[in-house]
């Protein structure tokens, strides 16, 4: 029987002593960050300090996601660090070293993730992801204490930290559990506490940071005129430079402090707002576009989330691939890949001049861009194919790539283009998609986040496409805005009340036969009764608004006396029109597993069913699960695995 009832979330709020500082980890899937707050003081967030050897022109807040390990798989650097110590490296040596960038697309991507799953580095070594990923972590957690320390008066205990990690909002279950592991391994909590960590969803912190802008902290696209197509200021300069000018201007002088300042209440940018309001966040990021319609509830300020996350793996990696494409196509896909495999560090050195040229690219630009090949890729190219980059480019076709006469490639801005374009459309088509769904009518503003946010080629796309139908918001720091906003999170977890069930769930359960209405290969008979089995006994619906602190309850009886375990998968299905866990669609994502204790003395064995009642959650972040023996009122031991499928 299905009984579903509220409770208050306060009630699970931990019983110990508070928390004094929250710690947000921005792992990102090209650069990462942390930022953090005083529960004392919540209303300043510190941002962290500048790191070693930052690339030029850059503002080094994030630094880039990239990690080194010795040949004997030891942490060796990561960040800008990783990437300079590679590069030094002799090119033999390199390829015994095991290099990892835009790493995090993998849990991504991975369908069947478990604790098993290896990554590959630049060099071909494997090695398990899970490692990987606590490095990173370990490495954030050594540099944020030492810095909280630094910054606070008393002595930090190990449980005064809250730790907060960002994952996208359209990541599965098993990958927001994979980032939780990776958290016990680093050692940021134990398993013993788990409430320290919580998992928060990328465009939601975002969301969680916009409804605090001040007018002056936000760029609108829409009140800008529009010139043949670019928008022109009054000096003829176009705004997004000149806007971004000034928001530089203004994070540059903010640099020099690093502490940020936000405010209490709502900002006076929603002062316009009427609750009721609704507003789209797309979280444009290096690995995903993450896209979430939230609803703010005034006065109080809380969200609700009107449609389950939406989007998928069009990230600014996207680009960096096309360049990738774009190379085998002239220089031949065996060679690239023998170039990546005997010249790791040179490999990199070209995608990170690649990149820098990227971030550069504004739409309607005539002239080209130049990117200087390593002249190791010259070089082996001669030696491999016996003839010059030049010919290879003059008898590739490819018209839009030239060979410039200081010795670099040359790519037209039609070729910058060509190179944007896919990633761009995919962007475009799932905003407005989402955008023509029942619950998302009406809505008034998009905020563009994430670090491909910053692209004015991006900026420009969405507005020539979305601008008529809703006001377009560019938050000043747009690629700290989701570690602001995780950091707010970690403050208050239940600032967003209502999340949609972004998949159907549930498990196997036998009914009574029913004749004509049940197929007869489900019938199972049973110490002479008739059942159908395999019946979806659903917990939650795709899409269905799930309160914070609300739970779903299900009692289990072991299947024999003395048993130690209960064991139930759980299914999950992509709709809502499932009957039984065969059908199309369905399967079999993970499963519950309730310890239990020994039966309490005094109970005479078989005589009473033990019962044991489980109590399930879908409306954070993360699903949890907690069970207690009916009879002894005892807790059992109750967790809920993904991975181990």
């Amino acid at each position: 029987p299905q009984e579903t009832e509220l409770n208050q979330p306060e009630a699970r709020q931990r019983k110990s002593r508070p928390f004094s500082v929250v710690v947000a980890i921005d792992f990102g899937t090209t650069s990462s960050g942390y930022a953090f707050s005083f529960t004392g003081d919540p209303e300043a967030i510190h941002m962290m300090r500048r790191w070693e050897g930052g690339d030029p022109g850059v503002a080094n807040q994030k630094s880039p996601t990239s990690l080194l390990l010795t040949p004997e798989l030891k942490f060796h650097s990561f960040g800008f660090a990783a990437r300079d110590s590679y590069h030094d490296l002799d090119p033999e040596e390199a390829q015994h070293w095991l290099y990892f960038d835009k790493f995090k697309m993998k849990i991504h991507s991975i369908s069947d993730l478990t604790m098993e799953t290896e990554l590959e580095a630049v060099s071909g070594r494997r090695v398990k992801a899970i490692e990987v990923f606590a490095h990173a972590l370990r490495f954030f957690k050594e540099h944020a204490l030492k810095e909280v320390k630094d910054q606070s008066s008393s002595v930090l205990e190990r449980d005064e930290v809250r730790w907060v990690i960002t994952v996208p909002a359209v990541w599965r279950q098993p990958a927001k559990q994979f980032m939780r592991e990776a958290a016990y391994l680093a050692e940021l909590v134990s398993h013993d506490s788990p409430e320290q960590l919580l998992i928060a969803l990328e465009p939601e912190a975002a969301s969680i940071y916009c409804r605090k802008l001040r007018l002056h902290q936000v760029i609108d696209l829409s009140l800008r005129p529009m010139s043949n197509g670019f928008s022109l200021e009054s000096d003829g300069s176009r705004p997004f430079d000149s806007s971004f000018r000034q928001a530089r201007e203004q994070l540059r002088k903010a640099r020099h402090s690093r502490t940020f300042l936000v405010e209490s209440g709502t900002g006076e940018f929603w002062s316009e707002m009427q609750t009721g309001d609704r507003y789209i966040v797309a979280d444009c990021g290096g690995g995903t576009v993450d896209l979430t319609v939230h609803q703010i509830e005034q006065p109080q300020g809380t969200l609700k989330e009107l449609y389950k996350a939406s989007g998928g793996p069009y990230g600014a990696v996207g680009v960096d691939l096309a360049f990738e494409a774009m190379l085998c196509q002239i220089f031949g896909e065996d060679f690239i890949d023998s170039f990546k495999a005997k010249r790791p560090a040179a490999w990199v050195d070209l995608t990170i001049a690649f990149e820098a040229r990227k971030r550069t690219a504004t739409p309607g630009r005539s002239n080209g861009l130049n990117i200087s090949l390593p002249f190791s890729f010259i070089d082996y190219y001669k030696r491999h194919r016996g003839q010059s980059v030049e010919t290879a480019l003059r008898k590739s076709n490819m018209n839009i790539v030239k060979w410039s006469s200081q010795g670099m490639l040359r790519l037209t801005a039609e070729a910058m283009n060509e190179l944007f374009q896919p990633t761009i459309n995919n962007i475009i088509k799932h905003i407005e998609e989402l955008m023509k769904k029942q619950e998302v009518q009406g809505v008034r503003f998009l905020f563009l986040v994430g670090g491909f946010a910053e692209s004015p080629m991006l900026q420009q796309a969405v507005q020539n496409a979305l601008g008529q139908t809703c006001r377009i918001i560019i938050p000043q720091d747009v690629g700290l805005t989701i570690l602001k906003g995780a950091v707010l999170f970690g403050l208050d977890p239940t600032v967003v009340r209502v999340r949609r069930c972004p998949l159907t769930y549930g498990v196997g359960v036998l009914n009574r036969f029913v004749e004509g209405r049940h197929p007869r290969d489900k019938l199972l008979v049973k110490e002479g009764r008739e059942w159908c089995t395999d019946i979806l006994d659903r917990f939650v619906s795709v899409d269905q608004s799930v309160a914070l602190g609300e739970v779903v309850r299900r009692s289990y009886t072991p299947a024999r006396t003395g048993q130690r375990k209960i064991i139930i998968n759980i299914y999950c299905s992509a709709t809502d029109d499932v009957v039984y866990i065969s059908d199309p669609g369905v399967r079999k994502c993970g499963a519950i597993t309730l310890d239990l204790p020994e039966a309490l003395p005094g109970t005479v064995a078989g005589v009473e069913r033990r019962e044991i009642r489980a109590t399930m959650q879908f409306g954070d972040t993360e699903i949890k699960v907690m069970a207690v023996d009916v009879a002894s009122e005892r807790t059992v031991r109750a967790t809920i695995d993904f991975l181990s499928n």
